[in-house]
Order: C-alpha cells, then structure tokens, then sequence
C-alpha cells in the first residue's frame, strides 16, 4: 500500500508537470498506450465532425488515429482561415506534435495575442535542437513560462556539461556481482533493447555471476504502470526499481538524484563491476558511482541515439546545437568508461571515428537463447497455436512499429505482392507511434481482410510469431542510425529458420548472407522488396534451405552464451584480473 501510495503521488507530478509543458503531446503519449479506447473515439470523432472543422480535438483524434493526410488538410484549412490568437497557437504545437513544422510556423505567425505564445516559440525551438534559443525565448514569461524555462534550462544543462558527483566512499566489492542500470526492462516494457537486456543478464547468472538490474528513476510509473512493485524478478533475474514518491523538477537535478539512489543499491549489493547501456545520461550517473566506489565501469552502445533523434526531423537537424552537444556527450562517457561493448562492425567503426581506441572496443552482437535455441515449429502448428489461419503463405516482421523501420514500404510492397498471391497475408507484431499510420494505409489500399497487426504480444509468443511467417521482412529506412545498428529481431527470425528480406544497409549485411539465408532489396524500394520476397514464395526448397543455414549460422556466432563468456573475459580485464567464478 505504501508503494502505491508513493506511486500514484510520482504519477500525478509527472502528469501535472506534461500537462503544464505540453498537453498536446500528454494526450497523444495516452492515446498510443490505450489504443483499444483511444482509437475508436478518435474515430467516432473524426466520423461525426465536419469535414472543414479546424478544432484541436477534432485534429488530436485524427493525428492520434494516423490519419495524417486529414491532419494535413485541416490544418491548411486553419492556415487559409481567420483562425487567430489562442486557437492558433493550440493549432501549431499539434502541427509541431504532428512533425509539420511549416505549417506550425505558419501558425505561430498567427498567433500574435496569444496567452502562451512564448511558450509555443519555446517549443519550436527546442524541436529543432535549438536549446539555447528555447530557454532564451522564455524570458520575462510568466509563472508557467519560468516553469517550463527552468525545465529546460535544467536539460540544457546535461547536453551542455553538467554530470550528477558523488563523495567518495569506503568500499569493499564482492568479486562475481555485476549491477546493470537499464533504461527500460521486463516485465513493463517488451521492447528490443529490454529482451536484450534480459537475455545477457540471464546468460550471466547461468555463467554463475550474481547480476542486479536497477532501471531508470522513476520508471516504470512515468511509462503508466501504477502497480509497479519496488522490485521483479524475471526468470531469476532481479529488477529494482526507484520509485521516490517525486521526481526533481529538472533533468539536471532528477539525474544527480538518481545517482545518490543508484549509489545507496550499490553500497548494499557491492558489485565489483558497473554495466550501462546508451544513451549518455545512463553513462553519467554510472560513471558517477563507478567514481565514488572506485570500480570498473562498462558502457554498451546499442543505437546511435543522436542518429535516431535526427532522424525524425531531416537532415538540417544535424547542424543544431543538440546534435552537436549530443554527440559530445556520446563521445565524453565512452572515453571515461573502462570498456565500450557494442552490437557489430559498423557501431565498432563509428565508436572508433569518435576517438575511442579499438582495444577498448568489443562485438556483443544480437543473439539468441532459451526458446530460439529450440526446433522450431513448421508454419501451420505455429499458427494454429497463434489461432491464425493455417492455410496460404504469410510475410512479416516483429518489430517496433517507428518511422525508420520502414514498415510503409513493406506495405506498398504487400500491395504489390497481393494479385500474383491471392492467399498472401501480412502479419505485423508488434505496437508503436506508426501503427495507426499502417493500418489506415491499409485500410486505403483495400486490404484489411489480408493484414493482421496484433500489437504487443506476450514475450513467450514471440518465437511462435516468427515460425507462423514463411518470410521474415526488414524494410528499413536508409539513415545513419539504420546504417549502423543492428536490430535484434531478425536475428531471432533466422533462428527460427525463416529467411530474411532486408534493406541493403551495412548493419543488416552483417546479420543476412546474401542468396544463403535471406535476400536484401534496396532501401525505400517497394517494388524491389516485392521482388525479393516474391523470388522465395515461389520456390519453397529455397526457402526450406535458406532457413535451415540461417539458424545454423546463428548457433554457431550468435548465441547470448557465447556473448556472457566474451564479456566475462573483457570484465577480467578491466578489473585487473580478479577472478569472477
């Protein structure tokens, strides 16, 4: 009771604190955790509202429903009408939310009398990266705008520098105890970078190390889990979770908060090594404690998170002041840690353009355990299990349903595939921002009676997932982010012994051998990733062999065992050659 008295009073200032920054945004990060409610609403909305009405709720139902061209066209109606003032103003930060930042400029310029015009100019900013000039354009605001300026002054602040420090203490590790501070875990969130995660910590309590994972402070109450416990353990592995009943108000001091927090779980566990993930943030608070205990501490690059950030804005963005900063961060924890782990060949080279010397430098890649280690089963026993049709063939993906995936293209190339194969079906698994977008573009093409999204699936049905499609489909965008990192799932796909169409990028080339386990198409190509996946629904021994030597490669290089022995290997050195077993 105490728990979820502490939690529901960390909820409430964290709502109130986005509710006051920006409402908008609150409302669309609520209506993508609560589809089944939100969706429908927004639809009943969207259905019963003029087709010329310009009202923000009207708008935010159709954003949140992915009907980005309707977004589009209403909001040009307001920029062509006498929308002025507050309504303006309203109307640009869901244009800003909706990434159409010409249209909220436009806007903005017609907001002139607004209420909280400075703070909307603020947030412009701050979407372009443009940090100075957003805590800049809040001066002489109000009460909310000293606020909001404080809020982002204290985030400037960690892009800028600013690092949490803790005293010194006496300490004594126990040889064989790592602590991991994670971003995100199991059994709240059941994402790539969580499965990973969970997957090396078990390898290494199998390998006889006693592992302790503590995530992120505050989650995973600021992700909507009320309930949370102040501890899980997941298949023998322990979270611990810091749970205040409030967050410091700004990113500069909830960071130094989390580090004396993190520094009090150390003290009683005694760990002889730290181990983090990206981004930088994570790097700072573990450096932090690594620095008052006096022991090695590791940082795992698993994404090029400055990348990803740039990504979603164009490539203007990385000449702002927060990719530039962002990377200096990146570059500033991976020279202070004690050793950098990453996922392949194309990070390690990327990691070593940025200053960090090759030694210091090891390949953790993507790889697979438990169920994947398993025969799999044959498409129509896995389907039935799934209760999807058994009959006809199926491609697909599991995936984080985001921009840069790619999934759009997979679609077009669904369109494309669907009158040479009347029983093809598309299976998509898996939730995100773009789901909404998918199923409308669905929806246009006229090919929902063929399409399945089930969102987010239970863990343990994952494998099941894969061995229900007969192609596994990696579409994704041609970035820098996408060049470089290397996703985990179609790793677990040719385990599975499902062949793999992917995108031509340098980190899927080292995933997929070309004409032996899968086929690449190039990037942002539909009716070459058509093709491709055409190529091996047509011949079923190829897909047969391909399958089979995809999960025989993967055994043999990419087995999270093999990852642990590696990293046992590495943490000996780092701390000296202590034994840890």
């Amino acid at each position: 009771m105490i728990q979820l008295l502490k939690n529901l009073s960390l909820a409430t200032s964290v709502v109130t604190q986005h509710l006051a920054d920006d409402p908008f945004l609150l409302y669309l990060q609520a209506a993508r955790r609560l589809p089944a409610v939100a969706r429908p609403l927004g639809r009943a909305m969207s259905a019963g509202s003029p087709r010329n009405s310009v009202a923000a709720p009207v708008i935010l139902a159709a954003l949140s429903n992915g009907q980005d061209a309707d977004v589009r066209r209403r909001l040009e109606l307001a920029v062509d009408g006498p929308v002025r003032g507050e309504q303006a103003r309203r109307l640009a930060d869901i244009a800003l939310s909706a990434g159409l930042t010409e249209l909220s400029d436009t806007l903005l310029a017609k907001a002139a009398n607004a209420t909280r015009l400075k703070s909307a100019h603020a947030r412009r900013l701050w979407h372009d990266g443009n940090l100075s000039g957003a805590v800049t354009a809040l001066d002489a605001s109000g009460p909310a705008g000293r606020r909001q300026q404080a809020r982002l002054a204290g985030e400037a602040a960690v892009y800028s520098g600013f690092a949490p420090s803790l005293e010194r203490q006496e300490f004594s590790p126990v040889p064989g105890r790592v602590l991991h501070l994670l971003t995100n875990s199991l059994p709240h969130t059941a994402s790539g970078y969580a499965q990973r995660s969970h997957s090396i910590m078990v390898a290494q309590q199998e390998a006889g190390w006693d592992v302790l994972a503590v995530t992120r402070l505050g989650y995973p109450v600021q992700v909507g889990k009320l309930l949370a416990r102040a501890s899980d353990v997941v298949d023998g592995v322990r979270y611990r979770r810091l749970l205040p009943s409030r967050l410091a108000p700004t990113m500069d001091a909830r960071l130094q908060q989390q580090a004396e927090e993190l520094l009090q779980v150390a003290l009683e566990f005694r760990p002889n090594v730290l181990h983090t993930t990206t981004h930088f943030v994570n790097g700072m608070v573990v450096r932090a404690v690594a620095q008052a205990l006096g022991v090695p501490w590791v940082y795992e690059v698993r994404g090029q998170l400055a990348d990803t950030w740039a990504a979603t804005r164009g490539p203007e963005a990385r000449d702002s002041e927060k990719y530039r900063l962002f990377q200096e961060r990146e570059a500033e924890v991976m020279r202070d840690a004690d050793l950098v782990v990453t996922l392949g060949h194309a990070m390690k080279a990327n990691i070593a353009a940025a200053g960090i010397p090759d030694e210091k430098i090891i390949i953790a890649p993507n790889a697979v355990g438990g169920a994947f280690l398993q025969e799999p089963r044959g498409t129509g026993e896995a389907r039935r299990e799934l209760g999807l049709p058994e009959d006809g063939l199926f491609i697909g993906t599991v995936s984080s349903l985001v921009a840069y995936e790619g999934l759009d293209d997979l679609v077009r190339a669904f369109a494309l595939l669907a009158p040479a194969f009347p029983q093809l079906r598309l299976l998509i698994v898996g939730d995100g921002v773009a789901r909404p977008g998918l199923e409308e573009q669905i929806r246009k093409l006229g090919l929902g009676d063929r399409a399945i999204f089930t969102g987010r699936v239970p863990r343990d049905h994952t494998p099941l997932y894969h061995q229900a499609l007969d192609v596994f489909v990696v579409p994704r965008k041609d970035l820098d982010v996408t060049r470089a990192v290397t996703p985990l799932k179609p790793v677990e796909a040719l385990a599975s012994a499902r062949p793999v169409v992917a995108s031509r990028l340098p980190a899927l080339e080292e995933i997929v051998d070309e004409g032996v386990s899968g086929l690449f198409a190039a990037a942002e190509r539909p009716e070459q990733l058509a093709a491709a996946v055409a190529r091996i629904l047509r011949d079923e021994p190829l897909r047969t062999s391909m399958g089979e030597t995809g999960r025989a490669q993967v055994l043999l290089t990419r087995t999270w065992s093999a990852n642990a022995n590696a990293m046992a290997f590495a943490y000996r050195r780092v701390s000296g050659g202590m034994t840890y077993l």
